[in-house]
């Protein structure tokens, strides 16, 4: 009988390990609790019309279709009985594993403030993305049906966390308000705002100074309201406190200022060291467990310096090719190597013709160069040729008709509400 490989996830880590596992004489099941795999970079394209779901997801049996050792379980995971060696979900009989990688990913921080997480919105899911998408688009619609709403923040739209999520969506919104003020003719579409608020004093925390410059100085010459050093003090419907003690009108607020570990990181019943991550060794395994392989935003791994990886797609998907080459080497009888995480730079795109880059070797790009490498890179890494050419065609025609395909509501909830559902974030990206 070969060995039964179960993947728990299928983000970057759970899908990067079942890649590699596809060409290993083992017999692989994913489960996850949605049937398609997100390249959660891009969905604040989604959030913002510049892309439809579709072109940045792809289903989990699709991708593995002619991969007969890799199948697929849409269900929810209960439970992790280790000693038994059995994974407990809500559809089915429990799956049986002789190795089993946990790449469960994360959920929002909502850092204990009261309210933030009743009445935020955030980028976590295609659901939530489309949501968002929706919400955006209906506060337009309010907006000319009651002109009054404007001054009570219908136009008014608060982004929370500095990060490359926070700073990509202000730059990718702004830009649409200048495609919406062609739709809405008899709306002041001048009047729509973007607040960027970082609790800190910087924007793109690991960036340099002058990436973190040029990031302010796009972003405010662009439109949008950067406050560095304000911290949310409570939220409640239609309101932001800070703090300091403003009080903000609006109607959406954007949460993008952390992530923390599934819930599946306590309920496993493994050790977690920092932030909640799984405590795991130099080869993602954890203490006593030498079957059982931890990736992506879970895993409290360290580099060889001790200091923990940062929750990023890059790393996860790194850590997930790692765990499913090395249930190849335990499978032949050999010892696992020690991961060590490539570190390919960092980037951030702030909209048309502006992003700023840093990569290896020292390579550092701003402005419309750092934006051409960032297309590249996000291109290359998305999943599927169809999504790659749909994606291609649609960031082209927007360059050239200054134009969002995918304005459209699909929620009916979104009429005659002025909230969208409280959701969860978008993680932090490399390329």
């Amino acid at each position: 009988m070969r060995p039964r490989v179960v993947v728990i996830g299928a983000g970057f880590g759970g899908i990067g390990a079942a890649t590699r596992l596809a060409d290993l004489p083992v017999d692989t099941t994913i489960v996850d609790q949605r049937n398609h795999h997100v390249f959660q970079p891009l969905l604040y394209q989604v959030a913002t019309a510049g892309l439809a779901p579709s072109d940045i997801a792809l289903p989990v049996r699709g991708i593995f279709q002619d991969d007969e050792n890799v199948d697929f379980r849409w269900a929810t995971v209960e439970r992790v009985d280790l000693g038994q060696r059995l994974v407990h979900v809500d559809s089915g009989p429990p799956l049986p594993y002789d190795y089993l990688i946990v790449a469960a990913g994360s959920q929002t921080r909502w850092f204990g403030i009261p309210g933030v997480e009743e009445h935020a919105l955030a980028m976590k899911t295609l659901e939530d993305a489309t949501s968002l998408r929706g919400h955006i688009l209906a506060q337009f619609e309010r907006a000319t049906a009651e002109p009054t709403e404007i001054d009570e923040g219908a136009l008014t739209f608060v982004i929370v966390g500095g990060g490359p999520t926070g700073v990509e969506l202000a730059g990718a919104l702004v830009e649409l308000f200048e495609v919406l003020d062609r739709d809405f003719h008899h709306l002041d579409v001048t009047r729509a705002r973007v607040v960027l608020i970082e609790a800190t004093e910087h924007l793109l925390n690991g960036f340099t100074e002058k990436s973190q410059r040029s990031a302010i100085d796009t972003l405010e010459a662009r439109g949008v309201e950067v406050r560095l050093g304000q911290a949310v003090d409570r939220a409640g419907p239609g309101r932001v406190h800070f703090k300091g003690g403003e009080v903000l009108a609006t109607n959406t607020l954007i949460w993008a200022a952390g992530i923390q570990p599934a819930p599946l990181a306590e309920e496993i019943g493994i050790e977690r060291g920092q932030g909640g991550r799984i405590v795991v060794r130099r080869d993602l395994r954890p203490p006593a467990y030498d079957n059982v392989f931890v990736v992506g935003d879970l895993a409290g791994a360290v580099d060889h310096k001790g200091k923990p990886y940062l929750q990023m797609a890059s790393v996860a998907l790194q850590q997930g090719h790692f765990a499913g080459r090395q249930i190849g080497r335990l499978v032949r009888g050999r010892r696992p190597w020690k991961f060590r995480y490539i570190d390919y730079g960092e980037m951030a795109t702030i909209g048309r013709n502006a992003a700023v880059a840093e990569l290896a070797f020292g390579i550092k790009l701003r402005g419309v160069l750092g934006w051409w490498a960032w297309l590249l890179v996000h291109l290359v890494r998305l999943a599927g040729f169809r999504n790659r050419l749909s994606v291609l065609f649609n960031w082209a025609w927007s360059y050239i008709r200054y134009d969002r395909q995918a304005r459209i509501i699909v929620h009916p909830e979104d009429r005659g509400s002025h909230r969208a559902p409280a959701s969860d974030i978008g993680t932090r990206h490399q390329p």
